[in-house]
């Protein structure tokens, strides 16, 4: 790949399966999963027809946000094994075909990290500059930086930097364009900057040498400051994708950065998640019952829904003006789920959820699906909030349930000492027992994940075009593909019928491949497709 818009030909037909490592498998009995359980269920991801892995962090860290505390980037933490594990998990999953990303959180360490422990001393050392420091206690940075410092941590003069919790300095990747009445900015050029820049490039050669296949980049996008159009950011990515590629070419990276014309217009990045903007609530979670525990949002309705009030026309209007920017320049993921947003089977059955993934696995980009939504795991509320996981994270991120019996067959440990419960109801949803049914959600995911991988229309950037879309309406039709390889989409998860017009002047005649046997009407160039209530349908050109 020599141009850096290129993406790795096996991202193409990619789907990613994200694995939180708590909560997937557990094969010691402590009650938390660990990377032996992640390799002791390599193929049940690969069955599912995925062909790369997303796992959550788990390196060294006191676990105050459940990992994103860093203590040490270069080793697993004792709770999920060690690192000849990981060596082994990345040897056993490529041996099957999947590939494996790992969370890179560069942004901010733990406070418990040797750099912030020398960081913190009075007297001047080689890791005096590597954290955000103001040149005194009485000095608070300034009104933009209000709340986001920490006053009066150790013995240093100065006020630290923060990026989310108290407990995670922000590392100095330095000022773009520092305020010279603010002598602790300093430039990205600084010999001391700069020699961390130089650590976080190694730590990623080190992991790739040790066999990841890439990288999530964990708030990718805020790593320097005072970074207009994110200059310096852009730079420190593009010269860490080429020490990466110089390792493996088919090095793959994919991005928190939430605003893909950003994120992919030179970084080196290959993929942005396109998720913290606002209209894409609109989507799955409009709902207030549909966040637990977060703060109280204006009345609304999810477009995904049967109630068939919501309006996906505004997310489309962002994600095109994106799309369109950045087509040539890398891939947009819209996750439908991840470690930080409420589970999707919220008020919803297998046929509702059905037509979430057909969307997730028909759209361009790179698909990832969070562990247990393929058989429809429900987000649990009121259970304890652990390690920085505060409610709608934490009702997200529990036991993988892998059949009935104690614990679902997560851990042989007793449920009091899980690290969250798993799912007490009677009914709660299994991997085993969906195995069993060929109706399932499981088995329709897996029709699913073969479809998308298979047809040459769907690959992550293949062509793709609104058909039908308008405020407040439904349904939603799209192709993609071009010429004779073209697939049209037709969503509807509304509780009625609803019919959607197109001009095609290429007038072609079309069957169903996958989902509700429908047919397109057509008048001269007019196409007219009407879905039945809560179905979606995915037409082809018959031969």
């Amino acid at each position: 790949m020599s141009a850096l818009s290129s993406i790795p030909d096996w991202v193409r037909s990619a789907v990613f399966y994200e694995i939180y490592p708590q909560t997937f498998f557990d094969t010691n009995g402590d009650g938390i999963g660990d990377l032996p359980g992640i390799t002791a269920k390599l193929d049940y991801v690969q069955s599912l027809g995925a062909n790369a892995l997303w796992l959550n962090p788990f390196y060294r860290s006191p676990m105050r946000d459940a990992g994103y505390d860093v203590a040490d980037f270069r080793a697993v933490d004792p709770r999920y094994g060690t690192n000849e594990d990981a060596r082994r998990l990345f040897r056993e999953a490529a041996a099957r075909g999947l590939r494996v990303l790992i969370d890179f959180v560069p942004g901010h360490t733990s406070i418990d990290h040797p750099w912030f422990i020398q960081s913190a001393r009075p007297e001047p050392n080689p890791y005096s500059n590597w954290y955000v420091w103001t040149q005194s206690a009485w000095d608070n940075g300034g009104e933009k930086w209000k709340g986001k410092r920490v006053h009066g941590y150790s013995d240093r003069n100065g006020n630290y930097l923060i990026n989310f919790f108290w407990s995670q300095p922000a590392l100095n990747f330095g000022f773009a364009e520092p305020d010279p009445d603010q002598p602790w900015q300093l430039p990205t050029t600084h010999p001391d900057v700069q020699r961390l820049w130089e650590e976080m490039k190694q730590i990623m050669e080190f992991w790739m040498h040790l066999g990841a296949s890439g990288f999530r980049v964990d708030m990718a996008g805020s790593i320097t400051r005072n970074d207009p159009g994110a200059r310096e950011a852009r730079r420190f990515w593009r010269e860490a994708r080429q020490r990466c590629e110089a390792i493996h070419p088919d090095f793959f990276t994919v991005a928190e950065w939430s605003h893909p014309t950003h994120c992919l217009d030179g970084t080196g990045l290959h993929a942005d998640f396109l998720h913290w903007i606002p209209s894409y609530e609109n989507l799955f979670r409009k709902e207030n019952e549909r966040t637990p525990g977060a703060p109280p949002k204006p009345p609304g309705h999810s477009w995904f829904d049967r109630q068939g009030q919501g309006d996906i026309h505004a997310f489309l209007q962002d994600y095109l003006q994106h799309y369109h920017a950045t087509k040539d320049k890398g891939l947009i993921s819209i996750p439908a789920a991840n470690h930080d947003l409420p589970r999707l089977a919220i008020g919803r059955n297998a046929d509702d959820l059905e037509i979430i993934f057909a969307f997730l696995l028909t759209m361009p980009g790179a698909p990832f699906i969070y562990y247990g939504d393929e058989i429809g795991m429900r987000h649990l509320d009121n259970i304890p909030v652990r390690e920085g996981c505060y409610p709608p994270r934490t009702g997200a991120r529990t036991p993988m349930q892998w059949h009935p019996g104690p614990n679902l067959g997560f851990s042989s440990a007793p449920p009091d000492r899980l690290w969250v419960p798993v799912d007490p109801a009677p009914d709660a949803p299994t991997v085993a027992a969906q195995e069993a049914d060929p109706a399932s959600l499981l088995h329709r995911v897996r029709r699913l994940i073969g479809l998308r991988r298979s047809r040459p229309a769907l690959a992550a950037d293949a062509d793709f075009r609104i058909l039908f879309s308008a405020p407040d309406a439904y349904p939603l039709v799209y192709q993609r593909g071009e010429g004779r390889d073209r697939l049209i989409i037709g969503l509807n998860p509304a509780a009625r019928p609803a019919e959607a017009a197109w001009e095609d002047a290429d007038a072609a005649i079309w069957r169903t491949l996958h989902g509700e046997e429908v047919a397109v009407q057509r008048a001269g160039s007019r196409h007219t497709l009407t879905l039945p209530p809560v179905s979606f349908s995915i037409l082809q050109i018959a031969s």
